[in-house]
């Protein structure tokens, strides 16, 4: 049997091993592949380009990961169930409700923080990882797709844009199906801007129920390498006509109050 490398130790610019150096399912800690390093700009995009990126608890050293089966929501394969359209086509219908990009990242962040999660104690999104994240957002890599309902923010999530690559990192809800909504969003304006894979990371039922999948992670890689340098998606914004994407109709009434209410939607 072929034994896995030993994990490494990261020291300033020390470059990140191999992902197929990374703990396997035999083990308690399947998909760590290093340890330790500083969480800067400079470090994400190379972590990322790599198909790596940072998971740790407050306390802890920088863990970094490259997991084997790596989740991956196919925007072609998103499942927009009836209810789920039809809840949706309500809170577009809804005066006051809204789907906004990029307006509140700080915020969606900290409630991505401060969310319950299920068999989950305390946070992998620290103070540190804010900044970071915020920093690297300010560069314009970063994206928040959110959910208003009378100017209060009630869902969204956030996630990393490197090439035709969408890495989702975390949604939060505080409303019924509007972490639903800000996906649904997010995927749309994948579609129309050619990205056809959503990183989802780790397995969960919830993002297996909207239509993501395993796929191995020599293909993750494979893929990510093919369009992580292809010409970035720099005009990221909120666009009602996206939802057609979809198989969503809005109608034009709707579309010109929701264009009108987002800063920064387009209407033609």
């Amino acid at each position: 049997m072929e034994r896995t490398p030993p994990l490494v130790w990261l020291e300033g610019d020390d470059p990140f091993p191999p992902v197929e150096n990374a703990l396997g399912k035999d083990t308690d800690l399947s998909g760590l592949l290093a340890i330790g390093g500083q969480l800067t700009v400079e470090r994400l995009e190379q972590a990322y380009a790599r198909g790596i990126f940072p998971w740790y608890t407050e306390g802890q050293p920088v863990l970094w990961w490259a997991p084997d089966p790596r989740m991956v929501l196919k925007t072609a394969d998103f499942k927009l169930s009836r209810s789920l359209s039809k809840t949706l086509r309500r809170f577009l219908a809804t005066p006051g409700c809204e789907i906004r990009v990029d307006h509140a990242f700080g915020g969606v962040m900290a409630a991505c923080a401060q969310a319950n999660r299920r068999g989950q104690v305390g946070t992998w999104i620290t103070p540190a990882m804010q900044a970071a994240y915020g920093q690297w957002h300010q560069a314009g890599r970063v994206h928040s797709f959110e959910v208003w309902m009378n100017k209060d923010l009630v869902g969204g999530l956030y996630g990393v844009n490197i090439g035709r690559m969408f890495f989702g990192e975390s949604m939060f809800s505080r409303h019924t199906d509007a972490s639903k909504w800000a996906l649904a969003a997010l995927v749309a304006a994948c579609r129309r801007r050619g990205i056809e894979w959503i990183d989802c990371q780790q397995n969960t039922a919830h993002l297996s129920s909207l239509g993501a999948a395993e796929v191995p992670r020599a293909e993750f890689v494979d893929h990510l390498n093919r369009v992580s340098g292809l010409l970035p998606t720099c005009d990221w914004f909120y666009d009602h006509r996206d939802w057609a994407l979809l198989g969503l109709d809005v109608p034009a009434a709707l579309e010109v109050s929701a264009a009108s209410a987002v800063p920064g939607a387009r209407t033609s």
